[in-house]
């Protein structure tokens, strides 16, 4: 596995496999590497001849400083995996590689970044397009793999993407989950054991609204339903429910009719931990 801490490393690099005729797959990751990077990165390797990863902690899409100085960083074993993986080459960039002195420009989805999530997390959308789509000038990847875990994420990502004529696909793959159900994530490992075991109330909330939708219900009723379930969580802060349009994040009302994105929301500790799922009528 080549590793390459400048743009013109990594380019050159994704150039060359171009040159040569191959097509690559790039995987976006904050580290902290865990079963659903790599399924995304299988995902890649299934669809194309190279498979390109990034680790980069992305400073402008934490809130609080705290945060961002919390997030767990290996960059060793993350080395150690990727290689196990087969992983074809790894941009490792440094802060100001991405961000270089006198840097003043952002990217913004200006409906999407502010609704839903994004009222939870405010700019956090912001941080995310900007740093998507450097790393997507950067890299010129053909393809680009997501978690629909950050269902919003997602949605924001291929909305900045279409608007901005860049030219890579852009691949959900589903939310990969642990034994008991819990989301995969890279903060799950700043959970003490206490919250560990709560933070199962969000798979099971969705377990729950799964249930309900198939028996006939309402928006109303399935968003009341979640919400006194994660609050039977006595270690569980909700955050956010919401019951969206599953392809437009529109608002939706009465009779489950057609396919909604349920978001989920909770605190568990100082830990924000979200989860999602699409069900169908």
């Amino acid at each position: 596995m080549k590793i390459c801490p400048k743009v013109e490393d990594i380019r050159s690099t994704i150039r060359a496999y171009h040159a040569a005729g191959e097509t690559v797959g790039l995987v976006t990751t904050m580290g902290a590497l865990h079963e659903g990077h790599l399924t995304l990165m299988r995902h890649a390797r299934e669809d194309h001849d190279r498979v390109v990863a990034t680790i980069f902690v992305n400073p402008t899409q934490f809130g609080e400083v705290a945060d961002l100085a919390h997030y767990p960083s290996d960059d060793a074993r993350d080395i150690d995996l990727l290689r196990a993986e087969g992983i074809d080459a790894l941009f490792l960039p440094e802060v100001q590689v991405i961000y270089p002195p006198g840097d003043e420009t952002i990217v913004e989805t200006t409906q999407l970044a502010h609704m839903l999530h994004g009222k939870v997390r405010p700019g956090h959308f912001r941080g995310v397009a900007t740093v998507v789509a450097r790393l997507f000038n950067i890299c010129q990847a053909d393809a680009a793999y997501f978690g629909e875990k950050d269902y919003q994420q997602l949605q924001v990502i291929r909305r900045m993407t279409r608007d901005l004529h860049i030219p890579i696909e852009i691949h959900g793959v589903p939310t990969v989950r642990e034994a008991d159900g819990l989301a995969m994530s890279s903060r799950n490992q700043r959970l003490c054991a206490e919250d560990r075991a709560a933070a199962v109330i969000l798979s099971q909330s969705l377990d729950t609204a799964e249930t309900l939708v198939a028996q006939g219900t309402t928006i109303e009723a399935l968003g009341a339903a979640i919400r006194t379930r994660i609050k039977s969580e006595p270690r569980a802060t909700l955050r956010a429910v919401d019951i969206v349009a599953a392809e437009t994040l529109a608002p939706v009302s009465g009779p489950v009719t057609e396919k909604i994105a349920i978001m989920l929301s909770a605190e568990f500790g100082s830990v924000l931990l979200l989860d999602q799922r699409e069900i169908s009528p």
